[in-house]
């Protein structure tokens, strides 16, 4: 089966032929602030080619969506009710939901979710200590995101170690823009660093990550600034945009080596949280046998991969520097006599959602 893989995100459109376990081509088009271009789809759908059917990338899947499913107009409602609820994301999905279904019209589409996969959190891990009244009437839960390319990571990085999924335990880092920790207990998520929406957790490009909501409700009730205004803040303005004024993590880090103080500041405090998550994704599962990086950043920064490892040595974590400064994707980085063994992964979210589009199918 032919399965075009359609991924949107905050900045890009990405367009993949997927036949069996290969990528046979694709195409990288710009969705500059959520806008996209439908002539530019239009024209690069037709050059990738006949398909058997779609695959869509969709960041929110609530508490219903827990699996693949085929997208007919009920569901494609029920998606949109989501939509506040990532709203980098889900709108830009949407949209090239419809674009897409319109230009290949009569081929199924499947609806493929970064949610699912941490839709069988524990409820330990799942559960916010708020009343339950709220909890009941509007469906607070932690979600977890980025579970296409985690549950990839986690795949990977089992087979990269020689041992069956079900029997290890493995931290994936999915680091770039956006960024998150998963705990992945026999190829299970049992717990994950973002939550409700994909603000919560590690310092990200443009997100602040984790905040005490205390100091949010502060700056509503005494500072006056309005939901709108905070929510803008915490998600286009925050994270190493406003540790550093830039949210590259390469200039931030370039910054850094120029002696930037607050390039600094910013790689300190990004490192600091994302040591910190790492040890609580092990914690979660009462032990570790696997970390695996991958993302952008995961994948193409050696330096923030060995600083990261460092100071995590309790844990079993050595890096071998020159496994870690060079080479291609889907290779071992540990240093020889490492209890935990470490791997860069390239992302393959293409291949995860083609899996899915499969197994909805099948299943009709």
């Amino acid at each position: 089966m032919r399965v075009l893989v359609v991924n949107a995100g905050s900045s890009s459109l990405k367009l993949s032929c997927v036949d069996g376990d290969r990528r046979v081509a694709g195409e990288d088009l710009p969705a500059v602030e959520g806008r996209i271009e439908a002539a530019a789809v239009r024209e690069a759908v037709a050059r990738l080619g006949p398909v058997d059917a779609v695959g869509h990338r969709i960041v929110h899947g609530g508490t219903e969506f827990t699996s693949p499913v085929i997208v007919d107009p009920d569901v494609r409602r029920r998606l949109e009710a989501l939509a506040d609820l990532a709203p980098l994301h889900q709108p830009i999905s949407l949209r090239a939901l419809d674009l897409v279904t319109r230009l290949l019209d009569g081929v199924p589409a499947v609806a493929c979710f970064d949610t699912a996969f941490h839709a069988h959190l524990p409820d330990a891990a799942a559960t916010y200590a708020l009343p339950a009244e709220w909890r009941r009437r509007w469906g607070l839960r932690r979600f977890g995101f980025h579970g296409l390319s985690h549950a990839y990571a986690s795949r990977r990085g089992a087979e990269l170690l020689g041992r069956d999924r079900s029997t290890v335990r493995i931290v994936t880092c999915h680091l770039g823009a956006g960024a998150s920790l998963a705990a992945v207990d026999g190829g299970v998520s049992v717990d994950t660093t973002m939550g409700f929406t994909p603000l919560e957790g590690l310092v990200m490009a443009t997100r602040s990550g984790s905040v005490d909501p205390g100091l949010v409700l502060w700056l509503e009730q005494h500072a006056g600034l309005p939901p709108s205004e905070l929510a803008s803040a915490l998600e286009r303005r925050s994270g190493l945009a406003g540790l550093a004024g830039r949210a590259d993590l390469r200039e931030v880090l370039a910054a850094e080596v120029r002696g930037d103080a607050e390039a600094a500041r910013a790689i300190a405090v990004y490192l600091h949280r994302l040591r910190a998550g790492i040890a609580a994704m092990a914690a979660a599962m009462d032990g570790l046998d696997a970390l695996v990086f991958t993302g952008g950043v995961g994948e193409h920064s050696p330096e923030i991969r060995a600083r990261a490892a460092t100071g995590l040595g309790f844990l079993g974590i050595a890096l071998d520097r020159e496994r870690n400064d060079a080479g291609p994707p889907d290779r071992e980085l540990s240093a020889s006599g490492a209890r935990v063994r470490s791997f860069v992964v390239a992302a393959r979210e293409d291949l995860e959602i083609a899996r899915g589009v499969h197994e909805a199918l099948a299943s009709r």
